[in-house]
């Protein structure tokens, strides 16, 4: 937020020195001090954040990591889990009209979304049992309450606290892309996490086993993506737009936790239903409903990608400035 100036300091004619009267800044040596003190708290209490999400991230990977090593064709389970999902970053990646993201910073952006992945983890197992517990609508609260909120939470998280502070998030469709990288983020850990406990208690063989749960997992993959690509594109408007910074970022979490949740509680309804009234199989009836949930949900997010594509080039053209080459329609942004 731009800073607002003193009374003594709008009406100084003779840029008096207004240290310490309206202004500041570390000069003295308890200056240096505070300041000092105040930069390792901060400092501090992020490295503690990521120190435990590290813990806890080691600790829900022990699984897959002994499954791995006994089986390791189950690690390729996990890299083609999530290649939808990576298919459709990249397409956002690709669709940023502006100028390319730092390889580094998205790397970094993917990694915090797994280490923060857990905080949600151990969120929806606390307050699950006891939410679900709630006759008739207990599942519904859940997922609308808990479960939307607190996932999309933490892959904003991870956009937050490192590459929204970075000069090269220079656009608002930067956050997209960014929002887009952290849900391949959190759908990577999570689709480690699902296959590898599914695989441990199959009753089946492995290949069998992980190819169900696998498919299933791929399918869902996008679906993070486009959730969090949405909040990112808010969190990208809340940067350009810092007096009303927090409004906007809470009004991303809304829509991207209600369609998280609306898809939660729909999947395992629909489907259903459409299995048993029309002569369709049930794992028909699924891949397509959630086919259609995401091109749907997916269709929002792309109006929003190609108004902001298509007023770039507007205020470009009226200016006389030309779009940047590499950024064409048909041609991918450089490095």
């Amino acid at each position: 937020m731009q800073r607002r100036n003193d009374s003594v300091e709008r009406a100084d004619e003779e840029s008096r020195d207004l240290y310490d009267v309206s202004t500041w800044e570390p000069r003295s040596a308890v200056d240096l001090l505070a300041y000092s003190i105040y930069n390792g708290i901060s400092y501090g209490l992020r490295a503690i954040v990521l120190a435990v999400a590290f813990v806890i991230t080691l600790t829900l990977l022990v699984q897959p990591a002994v499954l791995v090593i006994d089986e390791p064709l189950l690690a390729a389970f996990f890299a083609l889990s999530v290649v939808p999902a990576g298919l459709l970053a990249a397409f956002i990646w690709y669709t940023d009209i502006t100028t390319s993201e730092p390889l580094g910073l998205l790397v970094v952006t993917f990694v915090l979304a797994v280490l923060f992945a857990t905080f949600a983890a151990v969120v929806n197992s606390a307050f699950g049992p006891i939410l679900q517990a709630i006759p008739v609508v207990g599942t519904v609260l859940f997922f609308y309450l808990i479960v939307g909120p607190v996932e999309e939470g933490v892959k904003l998280l991870a956009v937050r606290v490192f590459a929204y502070r970075s000069d090269t998030f220079d656009a608002v469709i930067d956050g997209t892309v960014y929002g887009a990288v952290a849900g391949l983020g959190f759908a990577a850990i999570e689709n480690a996490i699902y296959i590898s406990g599914t695989v441990a208690t199959a009753e089946t063989g492995l290949f069998t086993a992980a190819t169900g749960i696998a498919t299933v997992r791929a399918l869902v993959g996008p679906g993070h993506v486009i959730f969090s690509a949405i909040a990112g594109y808010y969190l990208g408007l809340a940067k350009f737009n810092p007096e009303q910074a927090g409004p906007i970022v809470v009004k991303g979490l809304l829509i991207a936790a209600f369609v998280h949740g609306t898809y939660n509680v729909t999947v395992g309804i629909i489907p259903d239903f459409v299995a048993t009234t029309y002569p369709v199989s049930f794992g028909l009836a699924f891949v397509g409903y959630v086919i259609v949930f995401d091109l749907a949900v997916g269709y929002y997010l792309y109006r929003k990608i190609a108004r902001y594509r298509r007023t770039y080039r507007e205020v470009r053209d009226d200016t006389g400035t030309p779009p940047h080459p590499e950024r064409t329609e048909f041609e991918p942004p450089q490095r």
